[in-house]
């Protein structure tokens, strides 16, 4: 019994401590990627509506294959966009 007693006041007494802050700079750098992956995303929606409008506007003058190209390219960019975008959320 005696050496449950000493072993017990002999415990140290440990204030709980806070969590530390994130670290300010990753939260920068998230909320960059973040906005860059948004702002990407948009630019390839806008640039599949102007393809469709430009394959409706040229198929009146006979262009409709030249714009089928571009609508490849952007479609194209839209895979490589989101391929890199889960990529770096990955990697988070």
């Amino acid at each position: 019994m005696m050496l449950l007693h000493h072993l017990a006041t002999e415990l140290p007494n440990v204030l709980p401590v806070e969590a530390p802050l994130p670290d300010p700079v990753k939260n920068g750098l998230d909320t960059v990627v973040s906005w860059v992956k948004y702002i990407a995303y948009i630019v390839c929606g806008l640039g599949i509506i102007i393809a469709g409008g430009m394959m409706a506007i040229g198929q009146r003058r006979g262009e409709g294959g030249e714009h089928a190209a571009r609508l490849g390219w952007v479609l194209a960019a839209c895979i490589v966009i989101g391929a890199a975008t889960a990529l770096v959320d990955a990697l988070k």
